[in-house]
């Protein structure tokens, strides 16, 4: 009951954070409020801590992504991002932050824990992108635990050790921070983003409005 107590409290705080509007989503499409504030860097919530981050830590602009790994609008979203990244090259750099939408998706906290044991293996984006790139197949599987092994193998991780953190508090922790910091903002949805702190509400969460957005804030910074 003891090991089971930090995912206890996970579910709490996801199930908290989705109560509003998400069982209404259909097949996790955003939802938005353009009338979000945009986040006081001062008051904010964190999240996990060192949060994963892919591309030159010295980027002027920073896109933060909070997702969930069996959602299908994620999934579609994935290669997408993947060329902004490609395009946008050291002027850029992307955060990952875990969102499983569990009120909708049966799959997903297991997907987020899976993703955040390879982290702790210094593996997390590696996993991120087995995740993503094999969406379809790992969330149709009856048992996930021989299917996430198997790409941990694949990445080369230690498959026992990948066993032993799946369900260890420090990845139950980081799930939780990162549900908290998601929650703080109120989302609604998966893939939400935010570019150097601001919101991409409306349109600019799909891919031509988050350019346009990271185009604005390279301006901003005079680059």
């Amino acid at each position: 009951m003891k090991r089971l107590l930090p995912f206890v409290l996970i579910v709490v705080v996801l199930v908290a954070a989705v109560a509003v509007g998400w069982v209404l989503l259909r097949s996790s499409q955003q939802s938005r409020n353009s009338n979000t504030p945009t986040p006081d860097p001062a008051t904010e919530v964190q999240g996990a801590e060192p949060p994963h981050v892919r591309g030159s830590m010295n980027a002027p602009v920073t896109v933060e992504e909070f997702g969930d790994f069996q959602c299908g609008a994620c999934g579609g979203y994935y290669p997408e991002l993947k060329k902004i990244e490609t395009e946008y090259g050291d002027k850029l750099k992307v955060i990952f932050r875990e969102l499983p939408l569990v009120s909708v998706h049966q799959h997903a906290l297991m997907g987020a824990q899976a993703a955040e044991a390879a982290g702790l293996q210094g593996k997390f984006w590696e996993m991120h992108d087995k995740l993503y790139e094999n969406q379809v197949a790992w969330t149709e599987a009856k048992d996930l635990v021989p299917v996430f092994v198997d790409y941990a193998k694949q990445i080369g991780l230690n498959p026992d050790q990948f066993m032993k953190d799946l369900n260890g508090e420090k990845v139950a922790s980081r799930i939780f921070q990162d549900g908290k910091r998601a929650h703080s903002f109120g989302l609604k949805g998966t893939p939400s983003f935010f570019v150097n702190g601001k919101e991409a509400t409306g349109d600019q969460w799909k891919p031509e409005g988050l350019r346009q957005m990271i185009n604005d804030a390279l301006r901003a910074a005079g680059k």
